[in-house]
């Protein structure tokens, strides 16, 4: 019997190939010659580099001294693969995680960070760069990231704006004259999940503004900059970049790559698993195994459990999810490819107990369903 173990991590409790080892301490419980391969898979997010990376086979990590979101220095690792494909998590630069709550400030956050990541790629002659742009700590439609590119943004008066979201609505020109050449000539791809335009009533700050401490007289004053940003941008660049879905992601940096890179944008999920090739992984697999912390409603949504199994699929191969624990609409998965879902979780318990225990909870749930399998299916070996 081959099995392909395909996990994305257990958010806040265990990373992709540590769910993927328990997972076969729990086959070979049951089938103790099984051969087996395990990857680890992201959908764009957190663990995104590493999911690269590590399906490539032969990458590097890269680490950097930049800017944070509020400007201090920070440590941030991205991921270069086949030589010439750079990685980034933007979040590594300008996450809301290295920002402490009562830090949380949108209008002064800024995605420079991110941008100087950009930077060292193509110092290193990257001809292509995967960004996956969830978990941002910034509302400034790129701006940073742009200038630290090189873009120039300027106030009535031809002063140099500082890149953050308050100061969207002072910008008056944009040069793009000093950027870096470079930009031009790379293949830029971000991942991304959500189709929010950049501003209004689905827009970034309205949305995902709240959530990095944007209270509502800033949401407001961010809302209206970005509407500013993008007309200054159909003014100056000849782009109008308003109403393209995804514009909004990360706090409309989105747009900024959009722009200022010529990214395409794509599904975060997409991205990741045609990266690592995995059709070749599955077609050489009898079984797949595949799961995240929670299954339910959302997961059809772009998660990476669902991605795994419409490639499976392609191929007729069986598909079965471990999770976490299971929500509400869990079932929905069914029609998307996954055969079966089993919950880790099968007494009451505490969030504490259950986080504690995980180890053993998703290896017996692994051994659950070898068991199964090896009831109706016991020649296999």
């Amino acid at each position: 019997m081959r099995v392909l173990i395909a996990m994305d991590s257990f958010k806040g409790t265990l990373r992709s190939l540590e769910v993927a080892a328990i997972v076969e301490k729990g086959v070979r419980r049951v089938y103790p010659l099984a051969g087996v391969e395990k990857i680890a898979i992201a959908d764009g997010g957190e663990g995104t580099t590493a999911s690269i990376v590590g399906g490539s086979g032969r990458g590097e990590y890269i680490d950097v001294t930049v800017s944070g979101p509020m400007g201090h220095p920070t440590r941030a690792r991205y991921g270069i693969i086949h030589n010439n494909t750079a990685v980034i998590e933007m979040a590594e630069a300008s996450g809301l995680h290295l920002v402490s709550e009562y830090q949380q400030n949108p209008l002064a956050a800024s995605s420079y960070g991110t941008g100087q990541l950009i930077q060292d790629a193509l110092g290193r002659e990257c001809k292509k760069i995967i960004i996956g742009i969830g978990g941002s700590a910034t509302n400034d439609g790129g701006m940073g990231m742009a200038a630290a590119l090189g873009a120039e943004f300027l106030d009535s008066e031809g002063n140099r704006l500082e890149a953050n979201g308050g100061a969207l609505d002072k910008i008056v020109v944009i040069k793009t004259t000093k950027m870096n050449p470079a930009v031009g000539k790379t293949e830029f791809l971000v991942a991304c999940d959500v189709a929010n335009p950049l501003y209004g009533k689905t827009g970034a700050s309205v949305v995902f503004g709240p959530q990095k401490g944007a209270k509502p007289q800033d949401i407001e004053l961010l809302d209206n900059g970005l509407k500013h940003y993008a007309e200054i941008i159909k003014t100056n660049l000849g782009i109008d970049i308003a109403d393209v879905p995804g514009a909004g992601a990360a706090g409309g940096l989105g747009a900024g790559l959009m722009v200022f890179c010529g990214a395409t944008m794509a599904k975060g999920i997409d991205i990741v698993l045609d990266t690592i090739n995995i059709e070749e992984k599955i077609k050489a697999a009898d079984i797949i195994i595949t799961g995240e912390g929670r299954v339910d409603g959302q997961t059809i949504y772009g998660k990476a459990p669902v991605g795994v199994a419409a490639r499976a699929k392609k191929f007729g191969k069986p598909v079965f999810a471990i999770a976490g624990f299971c929500g509400d609409g869990a079932n929905l998965v069914y029609q998307h490819g996954i055969d079966a879902v089993l919950s880790a979780v099968t007494r009451p318990a505490s969030l504490e107990e259950i986080i504690a225990d995980s180890p053993l909870l998703i290896e017996e749930a692994a051994e659950r369903l070898f068991r199964i399998i090896r009831a109706v299916a016991p020649c296999a070996k």
